[in-house]
């Protein structure tokens, strides 16, 4: 008979001294030990039996992984186990990414959100996953520690496919950094959901605009979207489209017909692809119209 309920399977629970140890052991043990941060991920997956791991290795505490810290120069660092509530909660993240703190609030629940942290977020690398938009949109990079010692990961090329990435064998992700924001930026995450709270996206869109000089248009607008590739989306047309075009209803109309024809989603429980496809052109054009119009139309 179906157990509804299944327990926990075995597993040893390793706490390392340094971030060497944790890097020697992951090695080690490749393809059966998993590092631990907010554990709201590996404990749902190890107890469907989906994830098979022998070993956790607990790297709350290592080596800076439980601070966040902005710097009016190098910008916002947060550590790799500081939860989501407490990034979102955080006078630096409000006044400086608001588009990260908005895209937080939006995951699951305020009591997976206590535990759960942007870093387990973006290493489990979901297609639907709320807050990657904004990362990588932010011009997010992952500080790693691995066998080799420290190295940095942009998230532009981070994402290999749906829980795929570029860490390797002993890597611990120890913070993620994100540069200052632009003057006069502006931004916010939409997400289409079976319900209003705790669902997985069946669309999620991210949108962040400021003024450029450069651009002909005068702004700098820019899309991503969860839950309509392998990989976190962001549509290069869009904002190429704004920044060639004066922005208008026309040309937010183009672009976000350009997001619907630059995403290829699948049929699952929560959507069918065709669903998908036309609701990344009404959300699309929904987002990039709000923040244009906060932009100061």
């Amino acid at each position: 008979m179906h157990d509804a309920h299944p327990s926990l399977p075995e597993f040893d629970y390793i706490k390392p001294k340094t971030l060497a140890e944790a890097s020697q052991f992951l090695a080690a043990h490749a393809g059966e030990a998993r590092p631990l941060l907010g554990g709201t991920d590996i404990f749902v997956r190890m107890r469907d039996g989906v994830w098979k791991d022998k070993y956790i290795i607990d790297v709350k505490g290592l080596n800076g992984t439980n601070g966040i810290s902005f710097d009016p120069v190098k910008g916002l660092t947060i550590g790799a186990a500081v939860t989501m509530n407490q990034v979102s909660a955080h006078p630096d993240v409000k006044k400086h990414y608001a588009v990260l703190a908005d895209a937080v609030d939006k995951v699951a629940s305020y009591q997976l959100r206590s535990r759960a942290t942007i870093v387990g977020n973006i290493c489990n690398a979901s297609p639907a996953g709320d807050t990657i938009g904004a990362c990588i949109l932010l011009g997010g990079v992952l500080n790693v520690h691995g066998l080799d010692g420290a190295r940095q990961e942009p998230l532009t090329t981070f994402f290999k496919g749906p829980g795929s990435t570029a860490l390797k064998p002993g890597d611990v992700v120890t913070s993620l950094q994100l540069p200052l924001s632009p003057t006069g930026m502006v931004g916010k995450y939409f997400k289409l959901g079976r319900n209003k709270s705790s669902d997985l996206s069946i669309i999620g869109v991210t949108v962040l605009g400021f003024p450029d000089e450069t651009a002909a248009s005068g702004y700098r607008i820019k899309l991503a979207m969860a839950s309509v590739a392998p990989v976190p989306l962001v549509v290069e047309k869009v904002e190429e489209l704004l920044a060639a075009r004066p922005v208008t209803d026309e040309t937010i109309a183009d672009a976000a017909k350009a997001a619907m024809e630059g995403c290829t989603p699948i049929d699952d429980v929560r959507a069918s692809a065709r669903y998908r496809k036309i609701m990344a052109r009404n959300l699309s054009q929904k987002a990039l119209t709000e923040i244009w119009n906060q932009l100061g139309r």
